[in-house]
Parts: structure tokens; sequence; C-alpha cells
């Protein structure tokens, strides 16, 4: 496969777009390969790329069952239950702490 064609920052082509925007229209990539690469240099780290994809090759999204629904629900609801306190705390609990705000407080006022 030869060399992408490399675009500027918000000047693709019409045709092209990017996962979030085929999302937004009702579609997916399908399987194919990026055919474009947007690039908007940064002056400390390298250039910030976006990938594209060609939309007439585009898929529609796959509908969603009821057992993918279950699936990410259910993956939702771990996300949103602490592991120290067993409650659903009703936001998805951050990385960083491991465990729900209130947990996290008494654990850092505990170590003081």
């Amino acid at each position: 496969m030869g060399a992408l064609p490399v675009f500027p920052w918000r000047l693709a082509p019409d045709g092209y777009a990017t996962r979030r925007q085929l999302r937004a229209l009702g579609l997916r990539p399908g399987g194919q390969d990026v055919a474009a690469e947007l690039r908007r240099p940064r002056k400390r780290r390298g250039p910030l790329v976006a990938y594209l994809y060609r939309i007439d090759l585009a898929l529609p999204v796959r509908p969603m069952t009821p057992g993918r629904r279950a699936a990410l629900e259910a993956a939702m609801a771990a996300r949103r239950t602490c592991p120290n306190c067993r409650t659903d705390v009703g936001y998805c609990i951050p990385r960083a702490l491991g465990v729900c705000v209130p947990c996290s407080d008494l654990n850092t006022e505990s170590a003081a």
C-alpha cells in the first residue's frame, strides 16, 4: 500500500470522514483501510493526526441487539459500582482513584 494522502487540519475534501463523523451519519468504517490523514502541527510534540475513511465505502451501523444492550448495561453498572463500599454511586468511578470519591476521601483522611 502506498503513502496515504495528507491534508491540513480542517481542509479534508468532501467524501472523507473520521470515525466520529461516520457515526454521526449512522455509518461505520466497515473494514475499510484508512484512506487519508488530517494533520495539525503542534509546537512541542509531534503533529495531531486524525484518520479519514471514505464515506462511499462505509456501512450502516449494526443495530443494537437485546444481548448487546444487556452486556453494555452490565459493563456500565460495573464501572459505577465502588469496589470498596459496593454501592452504585451514579457516575463512573475515576480510574485514578479506583474507588468512589467518599471512600477516597476516607482513605486520605485515615492516611494523614
